[in-house]
Order: C-alpha cells, then sequence, then structure tokens
C-alpha cells in the first residue's frame, strides 16, 4: 500500500493570516448554536448570549467556496434581539442584521432588492433564523482594524453583493474579481486601559510547547490546540431526497 499525494490540494494558508480587504467571494454561512433560545420553536438553542449585554446574536462561519481563497474561514456575530435601542425602543442591532440577512437572501436567490412583488416578499419570510444556515451568497470582504493594538485584526462582511451589482453574476459563477478595499479606520476603544496593564494573551496566541524529543518523521505528532472562539463548524441537517433539509425548506429556499 501507498499514499499518493499528487492530487493533494494546497495547504491551507498560516493561521490568523486574513483574507485581503476588499476581497469579493461566494461564501456560505453556517450557524454556531450558542445555547440560548430564539423566538421561535425552530430557534431553539440557536443563539449566543453577549457577555457585556442583553444582547442574543446569531453566531455564524463563513466559508469562501472557490476562487484563489477558496476553503478560507471567518467569523462574525449579528445581533437579533437586544443590545442598543432606538428612540422606539426597538433594537438598533436587529435593525441592521435584518438589512444584512434581507441582502443576503437576495443575493443567494437571484432577486432584485427592488422587486416587492409577492413571490418576491414570500421568499424573504423566513420560519426561523435556522434557515439562514447554509445560504450561499456573494460578498466583499473586508479588514476590520482592532480598537486596541493588543488585538487582532478580523475579517468582516462589508457587504452583500446584490444581483443589481456588477460583480454579483461573476462572483457567483465563481470568477476571481478585482478587490475594492475597505480601508476601515479603527474601531473606537469603549475605555482607555489602565496605565501598565496589557492584555492577556489568548490560548491561541500562545506558542505551543515543544515536545521533550522530535518524533521521528511519519510518527504521530501530537495534535494542534485549536483555537477555543472557534469551535467547529455545525454539521449541516440532515437531507431529504433532492437536496432539501429534512425541516422542509431551503436549498436554499428552493430557489
Amino acid at each position: 500500500m501507498s499514499y499518493d499525494l499528487n492530487d493533494a490540494q494546497p495547504q491551507m494558508a498560516p493561521i490568523g493570516e486574513l483574507i485581503p480587504d476588499g476581497t469579493f467571494a461566494k461564501v456560505r454561512l453556517t450557524v454556531r448554536p450558542g445555547g440560548v433560545d430564539g423566538a421561535t420553536p425552530m430557534d431553539a438553542k440557536l443563539l449566543k448570549a453577549s457577555q457585556s449585554s442583553d444582547a442574543k446574536m446569531l453566531d455564524c462561519e463563513f466559508t469562501i467556496l472557490e476562487g484563489p481563497h477558496a476553503r478560507r474561514k471567518f467569523w462574525q456575530s449579528f445581533t437579533v434581539a437586544g443590545g442598543k435601542v432606538d428612540e422606539k425602543g426597538q433594537s438598533i442591532g436587529w435593525k441592521i442584521s435584518k438589512s444584512t440577512f434581507r441582502a443576503m437572501v437576495d443575493s443567494a436567490l437571484g432577486l432584485d432588492p427592488r422587486d416587492e412583488s409577492p413571490d418576491a416578499k414570500a421568499k424573504r419570510v423566513l420560519p426561523g433564523l435556522k434557515h439562514l444556515d447554509g445560504i450561499v451568497f456573494a460578498a466583499r470582504i473586508m479588514v476590520e482594524p482592532a480598537s486596541n493594538p493588543q488585538y487582532r485584526d478580523q475579517n468582516r462582511i462589508a457587504n452583500v453583493v446584490l444581483p443589481d451589482e456588477p460583480q454579483h453574476a461573476a462572483i457567483m459563477r465563481g470568477e476571481t474579481v478585482p478587490p475594492e478595499p475597505v480601508n476601515a479606520p479603527p474601531r473606537k476603544a469603549t475605555s482607555a486601559p489602565a496605565p501598565g496593564w496589557q492584555a492577556p494573551t489568548p490560548a491561541w496566541g500562545a506558542q505551543p510547547q515543544a515536545p521533550a524529543a522530535a518524533p521521528a518523521w511519519g510518527a504521530q505528532a501530537p495534535a494542534p490546540q485549536q483555537p477555543p472562539q472557534q469551535p467547529p463548524a455545525q454539521q449541516p441537517p440532515a437531507s431529504a431526497p433532492g437536496g432539501a433539509p429534512a425541516t422542509g425548506m431551503p436549498a436554499w429556499l428552493n430557489g
């Protein structure tokens, strides 16, 4: 027996290397359940609680599907309840997230964002946020600078690319589209740290200890530590014949 490595895919980019600012890509959203109930029975245990407010969030993992950055991932949470409110007492975070989710649906299904026909409106009605799991859409990715130099910059969704934008069709075909950098300014720190304060080194930033003796080539090496803030992606729901999830909708919302 032998192992033919010639057909192996290229190795992944180094851990921590960011996707370039302004990259256009076709991405898939995977919801990572956080143990907090949402507003519908379908969303039981789906949301994640904020550690600094009463906000409830949808914890999302995005995977680039095609192009030079295929298989790269980044993470982002969207507020769906709680947090800061407007003058009417409505969650500001949810209003922003709601607009983004609608754009995702329009991008995925090729809906003109100006289409207000009954058919288009029906496709924008989701029985639960769980139905966003697995949606594939066109996105522009940004680099969000950290508010404190002690922390790392992060990739985020700059904007969802809609069907009436010139890049949409090419992105959804998997073609490489020239990037349009966002050049976002650093976020303002919420409060100034005390003099002499230093941020603790997160587990994913610590240098792993070298083993007592280097193993012979081909021997079982120690398993690498995984970042605690990046748990394994949620397994896709069981599928019914034809690719539709067992819950009765998406693949994806049947077009």
